[in-house]
């Protein structure tokens, strides 16, 4: 290898290495940990990378140059919330991050705001995007593009200007070398996506009017001035994606619910006509080239691992080559040079843990570059297994279960964590949660419960008005095929969720009785029609397709709707016995700090056991590392006390 294990790669402390662990799992601290080496993005020349490195007390982002990875230079990102980093063109890195706040001058509650800041590699300064332009915020909605009609080195990115008191939807072209910057597209206040053609200016655009559910996409050829109504489509709920630019520059992508399938469909900017579906590109993402947009390849999953289609020939002999240099690991794409002769693969199995690898092409070398989780080796991952088993009605529930390594598949400890969504899934791969719990000696089943995204339509229809019913169920029928296969021990079994996890959670001890010892919300929802109203107080009112999801999953008629009350669980808490901890975040933006705050004071007045935990200055997603440690902490400590995992165990 060129690059050992053990070289110090960071400044400040921070560093590549993976150091020998010892016999004993790591500390449940480690687990929460961000990871030590992310978003890691190649030039497009192969001349040099970016990536995150170290801890929350010493993140950074580091440039290094190839072959030889020295330091170009490294960013301390502080507090920062970094999201992403992409290269535009082999001289200019752009950094986009996100802080939770109340913008100045604009009504609303706190948001998610996105800013981006850029560095020259040439003059090797940091710039902010955006900053300082007249009747503009200087936050980004989406990644910029390079401007390919000009000999100057220039992006044009999605933001947001003021005219009046409302924001717009704004298209902005930006010279990266004297940082002059100009409007180049106004939207409207329903415009939602666009499509950037080569002059910056928008070459698609879809609108959406919240009230009637109205979706509108309007072309324009390149270098027209004229919007063309391509289609309109009305999706109170189910809104169709425009995904960007198709096979080349003259088309986009739009994926839309045809009946009881989403379908991916080719328009021509020249004519506005739609293709018929588009079967290659039947996926859960495409990957596109760097330069122009266009898509070249397509990224399906499912409860194993990810599959790769890459549109040219040439692109999908190079991945398979790729693949087979990890024989029996999951390798996964993070990104490659614009020649292709240099990539960077993430390797998931019991031989690399979770690592980085370097492909050089040009010297025909596979080098290790990083682990990902720098104190988590191969060694200290438990086994997951993917299973099937049937709901009461019986539906097919997949699962993910993770079982402790050092003990025998036998009358373990159970703990069921829910996702959140409810219309997501588990991702195949190392997963932080289940694993802090696993190296505690507990078993751990991640239920893909009807209502789940990713396994088709119909299934996620099937959890359409079954809050706190059977998709509750889907859980504990789980839990029953587990215990009548000698697994788990039904006496010893807890729930732990976050988001509609943490609803799960709540809803497992205040509607299943019987079936939990305690359990663990981490910015649950348990008042569904305060939840409702609350979402109902923006803006658009009651009528927003956000608004809509929810009632649709919850199965009310309207945010007044009472019936939802009998699957509260703030408002069903005196038939909570089992011991409760919540966790919340004080900035989350999704589900209001209040729904664990109101769960509380309903637990205490009902007599039962619960304890709060508050997380500052963390959101919804858990993004601080110093908070996702408080959490994962605070839960073992609360899991071992109620549910301890018992001898054998690694404490």
């Amino acid at each position: 290898m060129l690059f050992v294990r053990g070289l110090i790669m960071g400044l400040g402390g921070c560093c590549l290495a993976s150091g020998a662990l010892a016999a004993d799992p790591p500390a449940v601290a480690t687990f929460g940990q961000l990871p030590s080496v992310s978003d890691i993005a190649l030039a497009p020349d192969g001349s040099a990378f970016a990536a995150m490195i170290g801890g929350e007390g010493n993140r950074e982002l580091q440039l290094r140059s190839l072959p030889d990875r020295k330091v170009i230079t490294f960013y301390r990102t502080a507090d920062a919330k970094v999201r992403s980093l992409r290269w535009l063109g082999p001289d200019h890195l752009v950094v986009t991050s996100s802080k939770t706040a109340r913008a100045n001058g604009l009504e609303g509650n706190k948001q998610e705001w996105y800013l981006a800041i850029e560095y020259n590699l040439k003059s090797k300064k940091w710039s902010k995007l955006l900053e300082a332009v007249p009747d503009a915020m200087n936050i980004v909605l989406g990644s910029p593009v390079m401007v390919t009609d000009s000999k100057k080195t220039e992006i044009a990115v999605e933001g947001l200007s003021v005219p009046g008191n409302v924001t717009v939807s704004t298209l902005f072209r930006i010279n990266l070398d004297n940082h002059l910057t100009k409007i180049m597209d106004v939207g409207s206040v329903n415009t939602q996506d666009w499509v950037i053609g080569a002059d910056g200016r928008g070459v698609a655009r879809a609108d959406y009017r919240q009230a009637s559910g109205e979706w509108a996409l309007f072309v324009r050829p390149v270098g027209g001035n004229q919007w063309k109504r391509a289609q309109t489509i009305t999706a109170l709920v189910d809104r169709p994606q425009l995904l960007g630019y198709g096979h080349d520059t003259g088309t986009v992508l739009v994926s839309a619910l045809e009946g009881d399938s989403w379908q991916t469909h080719e328009v021509k900017l020249a004519d506005a006509s739609w293709s018929a579906p588009l079967a290659d590109l039947d996926s859960d993402h495409v990957i596109r080239d760097r330069t122009n947009g266009t898509v070249i390849g397509s990224v399906t999953s499912d409860m194993a691992g990810y599959q790769y289609k890459f549109l040219a020939e040439s692109d999908q002999k190079l991945w398979m080559a790729l693949t087979r240099a990890f024989p029996g690991e999951t390798v996964s794409f993070v990104d490659w040079t614009d020649d292709r002769m240099v990539a960077i693969v993430e390797v998931e199995g019991a031989k690399n843990g979770d690592a980085y690898f370097l492909i050089d092409r040009r010297n025909h070398s596979a080098d290790w570059l990083a682990d990902r989780y720098r104190d988590i080796g191969a060694e200290a991952v438990n086994d997951r297994q993917v299973i099937t088993y049937k709901a009461a009605d019986g539906l097919d529930i997949p699962a993910y279960l993770t079982l402790p390594k050092g003990r025998a598949a036998k009358a373990l400890p159970l703990i069921v964590l829910p996702h959140g969504g409810p219309a997501a899934r588990d991702a195949p791969g190392f997963d932080w949660w289940s694993q802090a719990l696993a190296s505690r000696g507990y078993a751990v089943l991640q239920p893909q419960f009807r209502g789940s995204d990713g396994f088709g339509t119909e299934f996620l229809a099937a959890g359409y008005g079954q809050w706190g019913r059977k998709m509750q169920t889907d859980l504990s029928d789980g839990i029953r095929q587990l215990v009548k296969q000698g697994i788990a021990d039904p006496k010893r079994v807890c729930i732990a969720g976050a988001s509609y996890g943490g609803y799960a959670a709540l809803a497992g001890v205040a509607l299943d009785a019987g079936v939990y010892r305690c359990a663990v919300a981490v910015a649950g929802v348990s008042d569904l029609r305060r939840m409702l109203r609350k979402e109902a107080a923006g803006y658009f009112g009651s009528k927003t397709g956000t608004v809509r999801y929810w009632q649709r999953f919850m199965g009310a008629q309207s945010v007044a709707d009472t019936n939802v009350d009998r699957f509260s669980p703030a408002l069903q808490a005196a038939a909570i016995k089992a011991p409760v901890l919540l966790i919340h975040g004080k900035d989350d933006t999704v589900v209001p700090y209040e729904q664990s705050t109101v769960m509380a004071d309903a637990i205490r007045k009902a007599g039962g056991n619960v304890e709060m935990v508050t997380l500052n200055a963390e959101d919804h997603w858990l993004s601080r590392e110093a908070t996702r440690v408080q959490m994962l902490e605070a839960m073992v400590v609360f899991l071992e006390k109620h549910n301890p995992p018992g001898q054998g165990a690694a404490m």
